[in-house]
């Protein structure tokens, strides 16, 4: 991977300490670790790294008693989160990934979902013509080459028709491990996933896309989907034979699930489908499912329900943002498709006073966090679920968590988890 280069933004004052020193300061609040929260924590910075993390008690004894006596006692309710990271993001601002034509249109998008604490971003396509698939995924790995995104995720265009959502069902083909390799050869090493329907022909199979996806160090993520439970076990299994037979150069252990529930055959009782498959299969640590918790995608209930079953570790709270996010309602682009945004919720345009599909969301990651403690999830949970289980599925250590030595993205927000401030490898940037 290559090293993440800080976008540039202005400085925040918001629970940052005023050290004479540019390299070492210190951030106090309710501080939330992957397993626990300490109600009053400080979490200290050099430069671009997390140099030290624990209870503001105990900062003198760990040498760093006056740079955090120096941020001074945070407002109630403060809170020191990890840098956010989004493994599912069509774009944000007024800017779509799927329809950017160049590297400024992209950025608005990355800025857009930045300065609201996701400081790890995958850009993700829809189903699309090959050659548009092509140079969209080479335009995305120059800006994953700058290190302002994560990688690229393609959903599609190996999906089912049935299961198309607010995707083009003419552009959807049965699987190519070739378009495969060559959308690889585009991403230059950033393609992290990609999203394949069990049952479309070649997706299984010796050699089929889901074994090549593996090859060229990605992550099948199983998808807009009409499957039956079995066709799904079957792809589940082949997947995560040839993630093992990779070994260390698989970029995670674990296939994912695109948005569980959401484009995919319903759970019945006498059909339980690929959310069953997937959901026994993310019990076994085999799966990471993404949940969409933006109180549209699913319902609170859903939501709790699947964190209690499959636990945290095995959940990456996604947004599927299109250009919508951050913007009012009105009419904007996914892709091919025409979407209406009212009342905050993304349809396709398709004439209907209601309208179609749901076309993606126009949440914010932390949004989704807040979402899902609402719902009744723990803040550690719903933090870890939107920072360290997907930084996982990226393959990458020195982001997702408040920890020592891991690169210094912070998060500081009110009791009510709205930002006032980030902070990407050191730099304040909202």
């Amino acid at each position: 991977m290559t090293s993440d280069r800080v976008l540039p933004g202005p400085v925040s004052s918001a629970a940052v300490s005023s050290a004479p020193s540019p390299s070492l300061r210190a951030f106090r609040g309710r501080v939330v670790l992957p397993r626990k929260v300490l109600d009053d924590g400080a979490v200290v910075v050099d430069g671009a790294t997390i140099a030290w993390v624990g209870r503001a008690s105990e900062a003198e004894g760990a040498g760093y008693g006056d740079v955090v006596g120096r941020a001074g006692a945070p407002q109630s309710g403060t809170t020191v989160l990890p840098g956010l990271v989004d493994l599912h993001d069509h774009g944000g601002g007024g800017a779509s990934f799927p329809d950017a034509g160049d590297l400024d249109t992209a950025r608005v998008a990355v800025r857009e979902h930045l300065a609201h604490g996701t400081t790890s971003l995958v850009a993700s396509l829809v189903t699309a013509p090959r050659d548009v698939l092509l140079a969209r995924t080479a335009m995305l790995a120059d800006l994953a080459d700058a290190g302002e995104i994560a990688g690229v995720h393609l959903e599609g265009p190996f999906l089912s028709p049935d299961r198309c959502g607010a995707q083009n069902p003419a552009d959807m083909l049965a699987g190519d491990p070739q378009l495969v390799r060559a959308v690889a050869d585009a991403a230059r090493g950033h393609l992290v996933t990609m999203t394949v329907a069990p049952e479309v022909a070649g997706v299984q199979g010796p050699g089929g896309v889901i074994d090549t996806l593996v090859d060229v160090g990605a992550v099948p993520s199983i998808g807009h989907t009409d499957a039956h439970w079995s066709v799904t076990e079957s792809a589940i299994a082949a997947g995560s034979a040839a993630l093992e037979r990779a070994g260390g150069r698989a970029r995670s252990s674990r296939l994912t699930a695109t948005h569980l529930f959401n484009g995919m055959r319903p759970l019945h009782h006498r059909d339980p489908g690929p959310i069953a498959a997937c959901l026994e299969a993310a019990k076994r640590g085999k799966v990471v499912v993404e949940l969409v918790g933006d109180g549209t995608h699913l319902d609170p209930g859903t939501v709790a329900t699947v964190f209690e079953l499959v636990g945290a570790d095995a959940v990456a709270l996604v947004t599927d943002a299109m250009a919508a996010a951050g913007m009012a309602d009105g009419s904007y682009q996914l892709g091919p498709m025409g979407v209406v945004v009212a009342g905050g919720v993304a349809r396709v345009a398709d004439g209907s006073p209601e309208g179609g599909a749901i076309a993606g969301g126009t949440a914010h990651l932390l949004d989704v966090v807040r979402h899902t403690v609402a719902a009744g999830v723990p803040l550690a949970d719903a933090v870890r679920a939107a920072s360290l289980t997907p930084a996982g599925v990226l393959g990458r250590a020195d982001v997702g968590a408040l920890e020592a030595g891991r690169r210094a993205d912070v998060v500081v927000t009110d009791g009510d988890l709205r930002v006032l401030a980030v902070v990407r490898a050191g730099r304040s940037l909202a």
